[in-house]
């Protein structure tokens, strides 16, 4: 395949982490499947083998490679998850992202059956990558991150949140990076910390030979959460309050979170009723899907892979 291959498998995954919504859809497919009444003996039987199907647990092995431009449409899908119908151009942050052959990777299936078709070589199942905002001024993909971020913390949160948001994304002497990592639900939180510590590898020798990218002072993340739907998004009014659990799709992402410099939340419930959104639901709660922004320094990210590296091995 056109993929150049990393050096390490990143790890196994079952279909979903326990900790993570799950959705709604889902959830009512397998009650369709458990309530139905059988007609005879034959058709209980049946039943009880499409129950087994669903409850199954299957590993799978997943390897990192270096992304190309067979990812794109991978890639391209994982953005639309995150961004929804927020008016940013995930074709050309796409391109954008592809273009960056010296940072980033993918994960894919270690092993793929003969009987899969020649397409499932190169589906992705996730990636990570940086594009540098400051880097990429005046690129259309870029400024609708920006506005997007700037307009839904205008809605969310104070006056001098706003105003720091704004320095912060505009201050070209202390770069702001985009840190996007998405992966589909079923692929396990223990990918994560392998893909983390090569991208800031990554980083790092971009930095040392003044390639893009390496220069960034801060991180901005945009992450897919949760909360109760009787809870709230973190408005001005109220805020997340302490009933006000907030949930990681991707779990990892918390511990960003803890580190963050600014951050806040808005709501995505209107956009989210889609095949890509889903309904979720955790322990049978409804949940209100929201995107929580994070800028997290620099400095912070030994840190944060250091208590990742600890939280998975417990």
């Amino acid at each position: 395949m056109a993929s150049r291959p990393k050096r390490r498998a990143v790890g196994a995954g079952a279909p979903r982490p326990l900790d993570a919504p799950v959705p709604r859809h889902e959830e009512e497919e397998d009650d369709e499947i458990e309530d139905q009444d059988g007609e005879d003996e034959d058709s209980d039987d049946e039943e009880d083998e499409e129950d087994e199907v669903v409850d199954e647990e299957v590993n799978v092995e997943f390897e990192a490679y270096s992304i190309s431009d067979n990812d794109r449409d991978g890639i391209k899908k994982l953005l639309q998850q995150l961004f929804l119908k927020a008016p940013v151009n995930t074709a050309e942050l796409t391109d954008l992202l592809t273009q960056q052959n010296h940072i980033g990777s993918v994960i894919k299936q270690t092993y793929v059956s003969e009987d899969s078709d020649d397409d499932d070589e190169d589906e992705i199942f996730g990636f990570i990558s940086l594009l540098s905002l400051t880097e990429r001024k005046g690129t259309w993909c870029a400024e609708q991150v920006k506005e997007l971020v700037l307009s839904c913390c205008e809605k969310s949160c104070g006056k001098s949140v706003v105003e720091q948001l704004h320095k912060l994304l505009n201050d070209t002497a202390r770069p702001v990076g985009f840190l996007l990592s998405e992966r589909f639900i079923n692929v396990p939180p223990q990918v994560a910390l392998p893909m983390h510590r090569q991208l800031q590898k990554e980083l790092a020798e971009a930095q040392e030979t003044n390639k893009p990218c390496g220069k960034c002072h801060f991180y901005l993340m945009i992450s897919k959460t949760f909360v109760e739907a009787g809870g709230s998004s973190s408005g001005k009014k109220r805020g997340l309050q302490k009933q006000d659990t907030l949930m990681f799709a991707n779990a990892e992402e918390e511990f960003f979170y803890e580190k963050a410099l600014l951050k806040f939340s808005y709501s995505v419930q209107e956009e989210s009723d889609t095949c890509l959104g889903g309904r979720w639901s955790f322990d049978d709660v409804p949940m209100k899907p929201l995107r929580t922004v994070m800028i997290i320094p620099r400095d912070e990210m030994s840190r944060i892979m250091g208590a990742l590296e600890e939280h998975l091995s417990t």
